[in-house]
């Protein structure tokens, strides 16, 4: 069961597309990686199918096509938030006067915590995507900065927008920012989960991935008090 917004940025086509490859691979009783090792037939559905299929931190490159694995990124714990105005990405890209082209470098081995994550992705990021659709949509700066105020160390606009996500150092700051900018904007949608870290889940991530898949589901839902 999914609970999103429409129309904002966050792969949830792409994602519904890769469920129905799953499911008619285990219904076919498929060879195991068969969808790994045909990406081509996520590829025609969506450039973002093939990496909602790997269920793990990842690299894109190309259009999204050329994936590589991130090993070592720790479970990261999020906000999500969106004011509920759809941004179409067609109109995005049509908005779009300046992308940089320039490759992201090279990644570190590993990142030590959410903060170090947060740092690099600080330094060497971006979304061009992001001042063009804060054009059509002025909401996104509001949301970026609710976020800041929340405690995130580290905020940006997803895909083409309009969620906006902010990355928190502990799983109990993220929870209590979910629930402080649910109560402050009661008409958005605000979502508090987690990033899926690199395989093998270590020992001491299970309690608190445990707790998300709890919490994740019902605080968007629950009346502040």
């Amino acid at each position: 069961e999914k609970n999103i917004p429409i129309a904002s940025g966050i792969g949830g086509g792409s994602a519904d597309a890769a469920a129905v490859l799953h499911a008619l691979a285990k219904q076919w009783k498929a060879m195991p990686n068969v969808l790994e090792n045909y990406p081509a037939i996520a590829a025609a559905l969506g450039a973002d199918v093939p990496m909602c299929l790997m269920n793990r931190p990842l690299r894109a490159q190309g259009i999204g096509e050329a994936l590589a694995p991130v090993p070592h990124m720790p479970l990261l714990p999020v906000v999500l938030a969106n004011t509920g105005r759809p941004v179409s990405t067609p109109d995005v890209f049509k908005a779009l006067s300046h992308a940089s082209g320039t490759p992201m470098p090279a990644m570190p081995p590993s990142f030590r915590s959410a903060q170090h994550a947060a740092d690099w992705l600080s330094g060497h990021t971006r979304n061009d995507l992001q001042e063009a659709a804060m054009g059509l949509c002025p909401d996104i700066a509001d949301t970026l900065a609710a976020l800041s105020r929340s405690g995130a160390v580290f905020t940006r606009m997803s895909g083409s927008g309009a969620t906006c996500f902010g990355l928190f150092e502990t799983v109990e700051d993220a929870q209590d920012a979910a629930t402080w900018l649910a109560a402050v904007e009661t008409e958005w949608f605000v979502e508090a989960t987690c990033l899926l870290p690199s395989p093998p889940l270590q020992e001491e991530d299970y309690p608190a991935w445990a707790d998300w898949m709890k919490t994740a589901r019902s605080l968007h839902s629950t009346s502040p008090s």
